[in-house]
């Protein structure tokens, strides 16, 4: 892959953790509720705003491994063990991903009956989309690991 390429892909990742940063950090000043809120108020008695952040690692986590593994692709290291382990940890990301929004309907249970169907259409997008992310970081961990495979046999073997 060109140096050019990688790069570029490896600032998209950032502008992306970037962005999601900057929506978690802002939106909860934007909310009906906290719109006269403190500081304190807003981040340190909300016990869902803490959850969506902890849960919130993890997709910061399968960023990192991303941009690891698009300059993995950059080295021409795409066929090594370290790029199978990045793809393993996204998809384990991405299926914690799933386990937060479960647990999460605890919070939209206790919550307003109007604030439940665009809760349940959120967690829908997000369930669908860590699926498809595990699905294929699964799928591409496994060829990956065949190639490797294949490889570390063809080095024994000259």
């Amino acid at each position: 892959m060109r140096r050019s390429s990688t790069v570029f892909l490896q600032i998209v990742i950032v502008f992306i953790g970037l962005g999601v940063l900057a929506f978690m950090l802002g939106e909860p000043h934007l909310e009906g509720r906290n719109e006269h809120a403190t500081f304190f108020e807003i981040y340190f008695k909300d016990p869902f705003l803490a959850y969506a952040y902890v849960a919130s690692i993890s997709f910061f986590v399968a960023l990192y491994q991303a941009f690891k593994l698009v300059g993995y692709a950059g080295q021409n290291q795409v066929f090594s063990n370290s790029a199978v382990k990045s793809l393993r940890t996204i998809r384990y990301c991405a299926l914690s991903m799933i386990g937060f929004v479960v647990v999460s309907v605890i919070f939209m249970l206790d919550g307003d009956l109007d604030d439940r169907p665009p809760g349940v259409v959120i967690r829908a997008v997000i369930t669908f989309g860590s699926t498809i992310v595990a699905a294929v970081a699964g799928m591409f961990e496994r060829i990956l690991q065949n190639a490797v495979d294949i490889k570390s046999e063809n080095d024994l073997t000259v």
